[in-house]
This record gives C-alpha cells, sequence and structure tokens, in this order.
C-alpha cells in the first residue's frame, strides 16, 4: 500500500527534553548548566537520565555509573525522586488532554497524541504542538520536543529532529524519501542486534530496506517483517491507542555484593515479587506468566518463565513458581549481580481492541 493512498492521520509524538535531570535542575539551580546524571554514584549504579550537558561527554541513560564518572570527572549524580516525575508526568498528560483524548502515554516523559479530529477544532497539527509546548513550558518550566506527521513511525522519527526544545513535521509527500535516506540504525523499533542483523544483510539505509520483498524480510525478521516492510515505505498503520494494554509489570534490583547462594537469592526475590504484586492490587490487573531474570557478574544473563492455567493471586503463588525457576539454574555459573522479576499474560485490563478508533479526516500538517 502506498503511503499517499492512505487514510491520512495528523500524529504528534511528544518527548520531554532529558526528562528526569531537566527536572532536577529546575529544582535546584545550583545544578544548572551543569554535567548531571540522575541515578546512584555507588560502584553498582546506573544513569537513569543525563543531562545534555553531561551529554556532550558520552554520558548515555543505562550506562554503568563507574563508566560515566570516568567520562567526565565532574559529573553530579543525584538521586531520582520518581514520585516528583510522576506528577510532573500527569501535570504534561492534563495539557495533553486539552487537546485530544486519544494519547497513547509511551512513558512518563513521552507519548503519542491524534489530533486528526481534536477538541480544540485546530486545522493544522504543528500548531497543535506549537501551544502544547509553549503550554508545557508555562506550566512546568520543561522543555519539550515534538514530531508531527501521519503515522507513528514518522511522528516518532521528528521528535529528535530539531531536540532539544524544538519541532519537525514529515509530510505525505516527504515521508517515504525521508525513510530512504536514513540510517536503518537509527530507525525506531531497531535495536543493535537487529541493526547488525540488518548490516550483515547489506542493509544499511531505509533505501536497503525497501528493496528487499515481504518474503525475504518475513523469512529473516519473523512477525517483525511486515513493519519493515511498510516502514520502509514510509507506511505505518498502528492506531495511537490510548488505553494501550500494559503488557507485563516487572520488577529488578543491581545488589552491592554479587550472590552466589541459593538461599539468599530466593531471599531477594521477595520484595521483587511484593513490589510487582503491589502494583497489580493498584490496578485491578493478574497475571499467568512468571519470568525470572538473572545476570551474572560478567553481564551475560538467563530468563526462565513459567505460564500457570489461572491468574496468580497473591505474592506467594508468584514467589512458589519464581523460586522454582531460579533453583532451575542453579548451580549459577557465576556470581549474579542482579535479579528480575516480571508477571506477564496480564488479565483485568479494558482489552485495548475494543477502544473505538477516531476518524481520519484531511490534511493540515
Amino acid at each position: 500500500m502506498d503511503a499517499l493512498s492512505s487514510p491520512v492521520r495528523k500524529i504528534i509524538h511528544v518527548d520531554m527534553d532529558a526528562f528526569y535531570a531537566s527536572v532536577e535542575q529546575r529544582d535546584n539551580p545550583e545544578l544548572r548548566g551543569k554535567p548531571l546524571a540522575v541515578g546512584g554514584a555507588a560502584a553498582r549504579g546506573v544513569v537513569a537520565a543525563a543531562s545534555y550537558e553531561a551529554r556532550k561527554f558520552g554520558i548515555r541513560s543505562a550506562m554503568p555509573s563507574v563508566t560515566a564518572a570516568r567520562k567526565c570527572p565532574d559529573l553530579i549524580f543525584v538521586a531520582p525522586r520518581f514520585d516528583v516525575y510522576r506528577a510532573v508526568s500527569q501535570q504534561i498528560r492534563e495539557i495533553f488532554a486539552q487537546y485530544t483524548p486519544v494519547i497513547e502515554p509511551l512513558s512518563l516523559d513521552e507519548a503519542y497524541l491524534d489530533v486528526t479530529e481534536n477538541l480544540k477544532d485546530m486545522p493544522i497539527a504543528t500548531e497543535i504542538a506549537l501551544e502544547i509546548r509553549s503550554k508545557i513550558k508555562a506550566e512546568t518550566g520543561l522543555n519539550a520536543s515534538a514530531g508531527i506527521s501521519y503515522n507513528k513511525f514518522l511522528a516518532k522519527m521528528a521528535s529528535d529532529l530539531n531536540k532539544p526544545n524544538g519541532q519537525a513535521v514529515i509530510t505525505p509527500k516527504n515521508g517515504p524519501a525521508f525513510v530512504e535516506q536514513l540510517a536503518v540504525k537509527t530507525f525506531h523499533g531497531v535495536g543493535p542486534a537487529t541493526a547488525e542483523k540488518m548490516h550483515r544483510l547489506g542493509i544499511e539505509t531505509g533505501s536497503d530496506l525497501k528493496a528487499k520483498s515481504m518474503q525475504f524480510l518475513v523469512e529473516h525478521f519473523g512477525k517483525s517483517g511486515p513493519y519493515f516492510h511498510g516502514i520502509a515505505r514510509g507506511v505505518d498503520d498502528r492506531p495511537v491507542r490510548p488505553d494501550r494494554v500494559r503488557k507485563s509489570v516487572g520488577a529488578e534490583d543491581t545488589f552491592a555484593v554479587d550472590i552466589g547462594d541459593l538461599p539468599r537469592a530466593i531471599d531477594e526475590l521477595r520484595p521483587l515479587a511484593e513490589k510487582v504484586w503491589s502494583h497489580c492490587e493498584a490496578k485491578g490487573i493478574r497475571g499467568k506468566t512468571v519470568t525470572v531474570k538473572v545476570k551474572y557478574c560478567d553481564f551475560t544473563q538467563v530468563t526462565r518463565s513459567k505460564t500457570v492455567a489461572l491468574a496468580h493471586a497473591g505474592v506467594e503463588d508468584i514467589l512458589e513458581v519464581a523460586n522454582g525457576l531460579l533453583a532451575g539454574v542453579h548451580p549459577f555459573k557465576r556470581p549474579v549481580r542482579l535479579l528480575g522479576l516480571t508477571l506477564s499474560s496480564l488479565t483485568g485490563e479494558e482489552d485495548a481492541d475494543d477502544v473505538e478508533q477516531q476518524p481520519r479526516l484531511g490534511l493540515g500538517f
């Protein structure tokens, strides 16, 4: 299907700029203009977010804190305050809701908005994005960037073009050509492993990807094949889903000292199970699949999962399965630095497929 013959939607992807770090700099003037990392400074700490000043040194989220400190000796570490970030995120969501009910949050700091039809009856999506960013700045003191396009993939790609504190639009006329000149490793949805696989197959750009047949892509990339076939042509029919079903609930912990014995490792599963179950109780959801992740001291990891017929009814149910899964990988190949526990195959939330889709009308980017 050609992108130009598709029903035209107007989608905005809003992405807060260095969100956690920007909140910390907003609330503490002494941190402004300085390289800042939100996260633990301890030997086992990980960077949750980095200010733009820190990014100039190559510091990124998920980087070990010791590596970040080595790259930037003047780096300031600040402990995360997720209650504050959640409160600010809610402020931002309330701004979105002034324009459209069709909002798909991806995390605390980014969301898709379908503004094809909107509560302000504004015909131009770029003007809506400008207003939203201006209101966010006025009400929270924070900068947001935005991408505007006719589908989710291109809106997401556009939001990165003029960061920080900017926006960009990719029209239906320009979308296919825009994708062709991009490196596939920059595509949203193409991680490092997939990018490397594409490289081995001679796929470096969107144009290279477009040259591959659907059969070829399905053969090499399975269920992701049709998605890659579409985005290579500027086509992405995924709707903005305001009640997107959460696929899993998880928690993990990195230990100050590596764990070598099974009893201690089993003890560490309990607080993880309690955290997961607390979230399930708050949201009224249950799950049938328990997954345990074990990350060793050399950063290699294994996962084990088990699915039961009926959804788990409490912490003890989850722990019974998790303990068995953990015992199944003991004796450990190496000392354990991290344990994770995830509950999936969730039930109890509204099925997002039942949400009525908004009509898709007209141009006006």
